[in-house]
């Protein structure tokens, strides 16, 4: 367990954390609250996750507005990101820090200030 500022309290509590951080939008602000007040290293992995599945999304829902390929390009990105966040939630569930394949580890290094 990382210890970089981060109070070692029981794995459940970053559990918790790290599982809200994948239920929606609120869940994502929900879970940066929780963690804001004790931070966990699990808590802080799984934030970062669901927050760059979030901007993900974000950045290309822009896609749409492609004429006549646009909504089977977010066809294709939405099934991407709902395994993204099953995947999330399932390393969440697990109480792992298990990056997302080819990007997770990168959201982790553009959102470390989580």
């Amino acid at each position: 367990m990382e210890r970089n500022s981060v109070q070692s309290t029981s794995s459940n509590d970053g559990k918790t954390v790290a599982i809200i951080s994948y239920l929606t939008l609120i869940g994502l602000i929900a879970a940066i609250i929780m963690n804001n007040k004790e931070k966990t290293s699990l808590g802080q992995f799984h934030i970062r996750q669901s927050i760059g599945i979030t901007v993900t999304g974000i950045a290309l829902g822009l896609l749409r507005f492609i004429p006549g390929i646009g909504g089977i390009i977010m066809s294709v990105v939405g099934i991407i990101l709902l395994i993204a966040l099953i995947l999330g939630l399932i390393a969440a569930f697990s109480g792992e820090k298990k990056a997302l394949p080819f990007i997770g580890e990168k959201y982790q290094q553009w959102f470390d200030m989580i």
